[in-house]
């Protein structure tokens, strides 16, 4: 990736010497609960790649609240916890939800007494109906397919610490919206928020939504290898549907597999990969951290902003 000239770039054993922790926080069969479907991730992995990363993060939202208390200082201002954002982007299928989980876990273990939560931005999907009203059905996941507005004023409110702050719903299972359902967050003093417009200009909107995150991932990979995860992905759920029909993909589990994976390739071909093209890839170099993915969702390398 030579145009990451704004960029350092580590290998994985570069960067897991640069905090060296033997004592991990989490159990295999904790990290088993918490990677997301069909991801792969090992202890190892935990050590290496996300114990330093933490450790940064933590100098990183030190110097964040130092900051926040030094400007209310100059300005004569109440000095307020302002909460700190990290966002994590990438294409679908990339590993998102597994590195959030992550990082989640282990920020509560070494944040002590500090209050962290996680979001994903797929609540702000509109409802499979509203894509049917606006005609857009097939453009899910497309910048024009989630309530922007919505995004923008729920993390204003975050950053200003409104309290006990409802947000939407979205399930994997039934493909939609699930309505009257809501996830409360309330003045978190971290708050992850995981999605793949994290770092996107949303439509008809002159801010960005990385304009209120404090530290952003992109996780990145080929995308023929996103490919491959994508539909064993899909696989995996459609063995899992078939006693449930209530689930999305009861349908394709019922029905003849090569068709459904017929179905699945195209969905990919002409819906998440252009979009993968047009609008999540170019958002890449806002990032603050990179994490490259090689085969068996290894991280194999990892750049760091350097300004």
């Amino acid at each position: 990736m030579a145009e990451l000239i704004n960029y350092y770039s580590f290998s994985k054993d570069e960067w897991k010497n640069f905090y060296p922790d033997t004592e991990l926080p989490l159990t295999e069969n904790e990290l088993k609960h918490i990677k997301a479907f069909n991801d792969q991730i090992s202890l190892q992995d935990v050590s290496d790649i996300y114990t330093p990363l933490i450790h940064m993060i933590r100098l990183q939202k030190e110097n964040f609240s130092e900051w926040q208390t030094t400007k209310a200082h100059f300005l004569h201002k109440p000095v307020r916890n302002v909460p700190f954002i990290i966002g994590i982007s990438g294409s679908v299928a990339v590993g998102k939800s597994t590195t959030a989980r992550v990082l989640e876990e282990l920020l509560t273990h070494y944040f002590t007494g500090e209050h962290v939560q996680l979001i994903t931005t797929d609540g702000f999907l509109y409802s499979t109906d509203e894509l049917k009203k606006r005609g857009i059905l097939d453009r899910k996941g497309f910048p024009e397919s989630y309530d922007m507005e919505a995004l923008i004023g729920f993390l204003n409110s975050v950053k200003s610490g409104v309290p006990v702050i409802k947000t939407p719903v979205y399930s994997h299972q039934v493909y939609d919206i699930i309505p009257d359902q809501f996830e409360v967050i309330n003045r978190p003093d971290v708050l992850i928020v995981e999605g793949i417009n994290t770092l996107q200009l949303p439509q008809n909107q002159q801010i960005y939504i990385s304009d209120f995150t404090d530290f952003s991932i992109y996780m990145d990979a080929d995308p023929d290898l996103i490919e491959k995860w994508y539909l064993e992905r899909f696989g995996k759920l459609i063995d899992t549907a078939f006693r449930d029909p209530d689930n999305y993909y009861h349908q394709y589990a019922i029905g003849e597999r090569s068709k459904a994976f017929d179905m699945a390739k195209r969905v990919w071909q002409t819906i998440d990969m252009p979009n993968l093209e047009e609008n999540i890839l170019p958002t890449r170099s806002r990032a603050d951290m990179i994490m490259h993915k090689s085969i068996g969702h290894s991280i194999d390398r990892l750049y760091l902003r350097k300004y």
